[in-house]
């Protein structure tokens, strides 16, 4: 009752609007604009449901829409939840529908925008509107958003600005408003943020009592990783039991983009599907390998350029305007590995693109694996360099670093604050490796959190610029509109002007946070031994994270679709590689920085190959045993959302058999009984002139001797008084 009613506050505060639809015309003539416009609104009269138009900003309609009859959302929700039982996520079959929800089951907010998008975004195959945002007959459909609930909101705000911890009830909520993809992340972000606190108070006692580098935190840093990752792995089942989205993924969403080759006839179930051959995918999907390695040559060739500048203006140039030319390789790097990410990215798509996926999880997948390519290599390859090329290697390698000298020769005054040491002569700077890390681990992650806050703002104000910008040119060609809030209706004015900024607000993308999350989570599994503080400083940052997430799907994001999910995706398998790769490096790092805390002193000498493999080999061996026995002590725990799916399917079973055996006992009580006919010479010979005539089986002449159970009474009873032993016999 509490989630109807809070469903309720929040369709009244939005005037029972499900979702709203921008259809901008600021670049089409009026006569294609009307054309579309009347297509796009008989396609949602046509499944049922209502519309309503006010004046957006620029050239722009809003279309509102909603579901026109609860009759048809209770079908609807039927047809989903008949379909959740037919693959397997919920336990037993939902009752016929008699309305949208049931006392033990309500509808949420969340499970209805979820139906309504699909309605207006399914093919008209699918019994859908088939509204495809920008393109083919919708090109001028800008954007399908749901207004967001502004009293949950606030108050949402309120209470996690003023708690530490979160409890599962708060997740629930966001699950209730926001769907499950978007409350699985947030679970992530909880579950990852109580975590730390162990690593973080262990990494400050390592700090003050053992130093860096040392292998006693090296080890418990990799135990902790795999126990988290094998822990989130049994809180993902608990949850999807909780939330009843348990196998939800088996429910794949079509992608229209999708091109079959043929179609084939199933021949189990007899279904139409529609194929295309997973060797031809294959062979497609091959051309990652070439991808990967581009990505490697560009990001890795930009990055290790500016690292061999920034090393020989810091350590070997000594002249004028040293103090700001160190911030040269900072500047190139800000600027181009953006931009060599963006096209890189675009080769990522149309390589996803290019293999074809049939479903939008498989095809998110795929897009995930060539990005965490390009993200592995921006974020990690720089102390990669530090820790195992400068390190071991410098003093053979910095010296021919000279030919950066190019970079500042018109700044020096002679050539002798240009010139490099000899090989052999060079020392490191030792404390430059844990720099680079506090860098990453703290100052990094200010900055990412305050673009997160302070971009999206710019964004929007760019973006209404431009906006403005095309609506002067349409109304130099005759398409001018009045005044945006000229027709607005009475008691409506304060409702329109909250939709048209929210129509104006970027798309929140879950995926863009749980990278940030996950590239998080390599830092501390693979470079942490450098810096004991670092899980201190990821502690305090996602406190704030959460927080700060919170408020920018809130305030500088559309409400995103609530869609359904039963894990965090192809991260989960990230995580698995990153504390993989962490015990390598952390043992790799442990072994050659052991002793002084401080490294060796540059000469690839005191770096034994032979021990240092050895030494990568045990650790990796080592992680491999500790994750199976982690795993297996796991497993052993009480989960409560197993035991729930295990009490749920026991009783479904239970009330099923029950129903069988009730309704085979009545057919048993209303079977009719022979034992009361008259059974004598006539009824005898009528029977054996029935057998001559219908070819009786000798099983019919057995099952035939004796009709009904008292005839059977009779016959017993008959044989037993001949056969019992008299009175006088049993004395003797």
């Amino acid at each position: 009752m509490a989630a109807q009613s809070a469903q309720g506050n929040a369709l009244h505060a939005n005037f029972g609007v499900d979702y709203v639809i921008t259809y901008r015309f600021a670049d089409t003539d009026k006569a294609k604009a009307s054309a579309g416009f009347e297509r796009l609104i008989r396609a949602i009269a046509d499944v049922g449901l209502a519309t309503e138009v006010r004046n957006g900003d620029n050239c722009s309609m809003l279309v509102f829409v909603k579901i026109a009859s609860e009759k048809h959302l209770a079908g609807e929700v039927y047809r989903s939840r008949v379909q959740d039982w037919l693959y397997g996520v919920r336990p037993a079959a939902p009752p016929r529908p008699s309305q949208t929800s049931t006392p033990s089951e309500p509808l949420t907010e969340a499970d209805r925008l979820r139906l309504v998008y699909l309605l207006l975004t399914k093919p008209r195959s699918e019994r859908g509107a088939g509204i495809t945002p920008k393109e083919g007959d919708f090109e001028c459909v800008e954007s399908i958003f749901a207004l967001h609930d502004h009293a949950f909101n606030k108050e949402w705000i309120k209470k996690w600005s003023t708690s530490y911890f979160l409890k599962i009830e708060d997740l629930d909520k966001i699950r209730e408003k926001f769907g499950e993809k978007i409350a699985f992340y947030f679970a992530f972000l909880q579950s990852y943020f109580l975590f730390l606190v162990f690593p973080a108070a262990f990494g400050f006692s390592a700090w003050v009592l053992l130093g860096t580098f040392s292998p006693v935190y090296a080890v418990v840093n990799c135990l902790w990783c795999v126990t988290f990752v094998e822990y989130w792995k049994r809180q993902e089942i608990d949850l999807g039991v909780r939330w009843n989205c348990r196998n939800v993924s088996a429910l794949q969403v079509k992608r229209r983009d999708f091109k079959y080759e043929k179609e084939t006839k199933d021949p189990i179930t007899g279904e139409i599907m529609r194929v295309f051959p997973e060797t031809k995918r294959l062979q497609r999907q091959l051309l990652q390998i070439p991808f990967a390695i581009v990505a490697v040559i560009a990001l890795g060739t930009l990055i290790a350029t500016c690292f061999g500048i920034e090393v020989f203006i810091s350590e070997i140039y000594n002249g004028p305007l040293k103090w700001l030319l160190v911030y040269l390789p900072t500047g190139l790097l800000t600027t181009l590995v953006p931009t060599i990410t963006t096209f890189l990215t675009g080769i990522a798509t149309r390589l996803t693109d290019y293999e074809n996926w049939e479903t939008t999880d498989t095809y998110e997948a795929a897009m995930i694996q060539k990005l965490f390519v390009l993200n592995f290599i921006t974020s990690y390859l720089g102390i990669f360099l530090t820790a195992f090329v400068y390190v071991p290697f410098g003093s053979i390698v910095v010296p021919y670093l000279d030919v950066f000298s190019l970079t500042v020769r018109p700044f020096a005054e002679h050539e002798g604050q240009l010139k490099a040491p000899k090989v052999g002569n060079f020392e490191i700077n030792p404390s430059r490796l844990r720099k680079q890390v506090i860098y990453f681990t703290v100052t990094a992650q200010i900055v990412n959190l305050a673009l997160e806050t302070i971009a999206p703002y710019v964004k929007r104000r760019v973006f209404h610029k431009y906006q403005e910008v095309k609506t002067e040119r349409a109304s130099k060609r005759g398409g001018s509109m009045p005044a945006v809030n000229a027709k607005d209706p009475p008691g409506e004015e304060a409702f329109l002007a909250r939709v048209r900024n929210e129509a104006e607000l970027d798309v929140y993308d879950v995926a863009t946070d749980l990278r940030e999350m996950v590239i998080q989570f390599g830092y501390l599994s693979l470079f942490s031994i450098v810096w004991p503080l670092t899980p201190v400083s990821f502690l305090v940052n996602n406190w704030v994270e959460l927080r700060s997430d919170a408020i920018k799907i809130c305030v500088e994001m559309q409400r995103p679709t609530p869609w359904r999910a039963d894990s965090i995706g192809p991260w989960l398998d990230t995580l698995g590689f990153l504390a993989w790769l962490g015990s390598i490096t952390t043992s790799a790092l442990a072994y050659m920085f052991s002793g002084d805390g401080l490294g060796p002193d540059g000469t690839p000498g005191t770096i034994k190959g032979w021990a240092l493999l050895l030494t990568v080999f045990f650790s990796e061996h080592l992680y491999l045993l500790a994750r199976t026995c982690i795993r297996i002590a796991i497993s052993k725990l009480d989960s409560p959302g197993i035991q729930k799916e295990h009490s749920e399917r026991y009783l479904t079973r239970k009330r099923y058999l029950e129903q069988s055996l009730e309704e085979e006992g009545e057919s048993a009580l209303h079977a009719p009984a022979h034992g009361n006919e008259r059974i004598d010479r006539q009824t005898l010979e009528d029977e054996a002139r029935y057998s001559s005539l219908h070819n009786s089986k000798p099983e019919d002449y057995f099952w035939a001797r004796q009709r009904g159970w008292q005839e059977s009474v009779i016959v017993g009873v008959e044989a037993i008084q001949q056969s019992a032993p008299s009175e006088g016999k049993k004395q003797q």
